[in-house]
């Protein structure tokens, strides 16, 4: 009975965990759509602090981030190495980080009209980061990842 208990109970603690606390709030959907007026929405992730809206748009797969309020705060789109331009590609291999292997390739659009580009590199199984470039090829910052 103890086991049967145990298992309900952790059940229980999964599927609450999954739930949503709280209604995606109506201004992030409605700055969203008028956005993104094209976009078909997958999934709304509502983080409390920020929401992350899911989408695909020209059969691209994006994520953008809202706070509560529904200010923007950028946009993510998952992009093949091939597509980064070549300025991008030029200061890569000119960086410290030019015989790490690209892993992954995205563009961030964020408010103001700025444009980066974000590589996942990696050098072995516990050196990862982020690289973040601008249009113009000049790496800006670094961050560790898993």
């Amino acid at each position: 009975m103890k086991k049967l208990f145990a298992i309900v109970l952790l059940l229980s603690i999964g599927f609450i965990s999954n739930a949503q606390v709280r209604e995606v709030p109506g201004v992030v959907k409605e700055v969203f759509e008028n956005q993104y007026p094209k976009a078909e929405v997958q999934e709304y992730d509502d983080l409390l602090v920020k929401v992350v809206v899911k989408f695909t748009m020209d059969s691209s797969e994006m994520k953008a981030t809202y706070s509560n309020k529904g200010v923007w705060k950028g946009t993510e789109k998952e992009i093949s190495y091939s597509s980064v331009p070549a300025e991008v590609k030029d200061g890569f291999n000119k960086s410290k980080y030019a015989d790490w292997e690209v892993r992954e390739s995205t563009k961030l659009y964020s408010p103001g009209g700025s444009t980066q580009y974000r590589l996942r590199v990696k050098k072995n199984d516990l050196q990862l980061k982020y690289l973040f470039f601008n249009t113009n090829g000049r790496l800006l910052r670094t961050s560790i990842t898993i």
